[in-house]
């Protein structure tokens, strides 16, 4: 088994030997553009966990909404087709979850109305995780109202738990 291991490993190097079901992450607008538009080189092994099939990324209408249109925000100065690219270079890998389950379970409230739609991804996507830098999110992650559902996570916090992944 260890030879038939490494002559897979030799042809299809990036191929992963887990059987394990991809983690189910969300992935906030900030995020994303740590990711896809600033390449911030501390978070890139995240972009690879998605990218090689580690991690499932979720979204749906409304996030992807989101996203489009902070990337044509001026103060990113992103032309046209960067912002295309950032936007199809996330897409290509992102699940959407267009379904609102009907026996939801409750959820606190975020202060940010904008963000509670992460929320409601992470919880009816079945998410491990919700990845933020977002402060009205983080502070709910403080008070572990979601305790049993999935955690709410900074980039540098899903990065040292998915090194123990």
């Amino acid at each position: 088994m260890r030879t038939a291991k490494r002559v897979i490993q030799a042809v299809w190097p990036s191929m992963s030997m887990s059987t394990a079901p991809p983690l189910r992450v969300v992935l906030d607008t900030n995020v994303l553009l740590s990711l896809y538009v600033f390449a911030d080189s501390r978070f890139a092994s995240l972009r690879s966990k998605i990218e090689s099939g580690d991690w499932l990324a979720l979204t749906r209408d409304d996030c992807l909404a989101e996203f489009r249109r902070v990337l044509g925000y001026p103060i990113f100065s992103l032309a046209e087709p960067q912002q295309d690219h950032a936007f199809v270079s996330y897409l290509d890998y992102a699940h959407c979850h267009g379904t609102v389950s009907a026996m939801a379970i409750p959820l606190p409230r975020c202060s940010d109305r904008d963000d509670q739609k992460f929320l409601e991804l992470a919880r009816d996507g079945k998410a491990a995780w919700l990845v933020t830098s977002d402060k009205a999110l983080l502070k709910l992650a403080r008070r572990d109202r979601l305790h049993g559902l999935f955690r709410i996570l900074t980039p540098e916090a899903a990065l040292h738990l998915s090194a123990d992944r």
